[in-house]
């Protein structure tokens, strides 16, 4: 009782693959292989089971066609808007800056003028999530190391003590490409200002301490597009996270 139930389960199964006109010839022919030399064998079964999970076409991108949405203000809202939109020439910019790169150069809005890149907060003296972050980024530099449209900019949220020496020093312990990402310092309030009010990239620590005592913390890593718009936010410390944001930039490109 026990063969006729097996032989009638892997009849199913290969009414079912008839179904996939896909298979390439190689494929139709193991399996009628496998067809004429067994009968009850559910090893079998689960074999033919995984060949079709593995002929299986790769999902798609939901909605492939949806660009990239805006966010304009602190909750990171997202905001689809067309050219003819009313709104559109609102959408929030980055505002313009001026800071000192690892390598003692000058970085500022023209630095980045026509390309994508992604900005995020750290200090080299961090030891647990900066890291993280800056191991994640690596593979952004690593995907994008012969396009130069593509640049990574990290504020040093320590400028009192990551002068351009330590930034220089860091960089070089990390193999970081100078051309392609540069670690700035430059006055605190400055990047201070422009992480909140511009990146809106703060967890809400140190706001409610005094000036002196004032510290910024953030794990988030911003995409901005060439007209200097927020449009995409993610979480530095998740490799999955920088994987998504890799492919946002080459959405981005597209554009």
């Amino acid at each position: 009782m026990k063969g006729k139930s097996n032989v009638k389960i892997m009849q199913l199964v290969f009414i079912r693959l008839k179904d996939f006109s896909n298979w390439s010839n190689d494929t139709i022919n193991i399996i009628q292989d496998m067809k004429r030399k067994t009968s009850n064998n559910l090893l079998v079964l689960a074999s033919l089971l995984i060949l079709v999970n593995c002929q299986q076409k790769p999902k798609e991108r939901m909605n492939p066609e949806i660009g990239l949405p805006f966010y304009s203000e602190v909750t990171y809202t997202p905001e689809w808007l067309d050219e003819d939109d009313e709104n559109y020439a609102d959408i929030h910019q980055i505002a313009d800056f001026s800071f000192v790169n690892q390598m003692g150069q000058t970085v500022d809005n023209g630095t980045f003028n026509g390309k994508i890149y992604v900005a995020n907060f750290f200090f080299t003296m961090c030891p647990g999530v900066c890291p993280k972050m800056e191991k994640n980024l690596s593979l952004v530099q690593e995907t994008f190391a012969g396009d130069d449209e593509i640049g990574i900019i990290s504020h040093t949220v320590m400028p009192w003590a990551d002068s351009v020496q330590t930034l220089h020093a860091y960089a070089q312990r990390n193999d970081i490409d100078a051309e392609k990402w540069h670690l700035v310092t430059g006055d605190k309030k400055d990047i201070y200002n422009l992480a909140r009010n511009s990146y809106f990239a703060d967890e809400g620590f140190g706001k409610t301490v005094t000036a002196d005592e004032d510290f910024l913390h953030t794990e988030k890593v911003i995409l901005i597009d060439k007209k200097r718009r927020i449009r995409g936010v993610y979480n530095g410390t998740l490799p999955l996270e920088m994987k998504r944001m890799i492919e946002d930039i080459h959405t981005l490109k597209k554009e």
